[in-house]
């Protein structure tokens, strides 16, 4: 099973969608980065500047290669929401001035809380999903799934023409364009989907 992440992929709102093609920004997270079932969170030693990023993740219900537009939805068959959490003083030194690998920075232990997994024939319209996440009581994200840049139709349709997508890996789509911050010790995580919530992650 693989986890593979999306980033920079939402605008604030539909006037910002940008003209003409855009190549996904692609990325890994080992599956020893899942934090399941509301586990506590314990922040990496090696970083001082942990930021959340709440995010939609789907599934691949069966094994997925060269998809169409017309057909990648149906190799989908559930819906989670994930914090995609990442290591920002890490990743920093790691796109400069070397342009390093975002591995350190993204795949620690805990680096992915998620939810259980809803089927995805709850969701009438993938491209229509709101969530949200509060951190201490106080919204800090929200987004819905027509904001995003590369479509979940085109990110499997883009990816199964590099990589095989077996059952069970997960598609991280991408975090709202504003709103993520610092994690700190003592926080209270809360993720929301279509108002339900979904993870409860304190931090250690």
């Amino acid at each position: 099973m693989k986890i593979i992440g999306i980033g920079k992929n939402y605008v604030n709102n539909l006037s910002e969608m940008p003209k003409g093609e855009v190549v996904p920004l692609i990325f890994t997270k080992p599956d020893s980065s899942l934090l399941e079932n509301d586990g506590d969170l314990e922040l990496p030693s090696f970083s001082d500047n942990v930021w959340y990023e709440v995010e939609l993740a789907f599934r691949i219900g069966e094994k997925c290669k060269n998809a169409t537009t017309e057909n990648a939805l149906s190799f989908v068959d559930a819906v989670a929401l994930a914090n995609d959490l990442t290591a920002k003083d890490v990743l920093t030194k790691s796109r400069e001035p070397n342009k390093g690998p975002w591995a350190l920075a993204k795949g620690f232990d805990g680096a992915t809380p998620i939810s259980s997994f809803l089927p995805i024939s709850d969701f009438l319209d993938v491209t229509n999903i709101n969530f949200s996440m509060t951190v201490n009581g106080e919204e800090r994200q929200k987004g819905n799934s027509s904001l995003m840049i590369t479509t979940l139709a085109e990110l499997i349709t883009y990816l199964s023409g590099i990589m095989t997508l077996n059952p069970g890996d997960i598609l991280l789509s991408g975090t709202p364009a504003t709103g993520a911050n610092k994690v700190n010790s003592g926080d209270h995580m809360v993720g929301y989907l279509e108002g339900k919530q979904m993870f409860s992650t304190k931090v250690k």
